[in-house]
């Protein structure tokens, strides 16, 4: 496969937003540590590991097309003021991952670049989990 530069950009856009979800994450890890929220803190940090997770493959999917990664500009991180608003603000980062995925996978199945529609379909999947488990908390949490 040849460096297709629309899909170069669906990797660079999704390695940007990968990251954005990265700075995210620790940002809200590290203020629901400093309010004594350790449960919620081990989450926001899971959740950042597997984001990386998702860099690693992008990164690599990149360099194996002979293209270095290019993730600038990085969205500013949203904090939120309590726990319910920085889980509703994550569901949106979480909705526009899945709709950044849906649209590369169908790009790549549209030009039959199996490979590359495997792995953005992969990485929707993580993204549509993430989003249920963003669901399960924000039901759990107290009123």
């Amino acid at each position: 496969m040849g460096r297709d530069p629309r899909l170069l950009g669906y990797l660079n856009r999704a390695l940007g937003h990968e990251m954005a979800a990265v700075q995210q994450y620790m940002a809200q890890s590290r203020i629901c540590d400093q309010w004594g929220m350790e449960k919620y803190c081990a989450h926001f940090r899971q959740d950042v590991t597997e984001e990386l997770e998702h860099v690693q493959i992008l990164i690599d999917a990149l360099l194996k097309l002979g293209s270095a990664p290019n993730a600038t500009q990085l969205p500013a991180v949203r904090l939120g003021r309590n726990l319910r608003e920085m889980i509703a603000i994550d569901h949106v980062l979480e909705v526009e991952a899945i709709r950044l995925y849906e649209e590369a996978a169908e790009y790549c199945m549209r030009v039959r670049d199996f490979e590359h529609q495997s792995l953005f379909a992969k990485i929707m999947n993580d993204e549509l989990t993430h989003c249920e488990e963003l669901n399960k908390m924000q039901a759990d949490l107290p009123d």
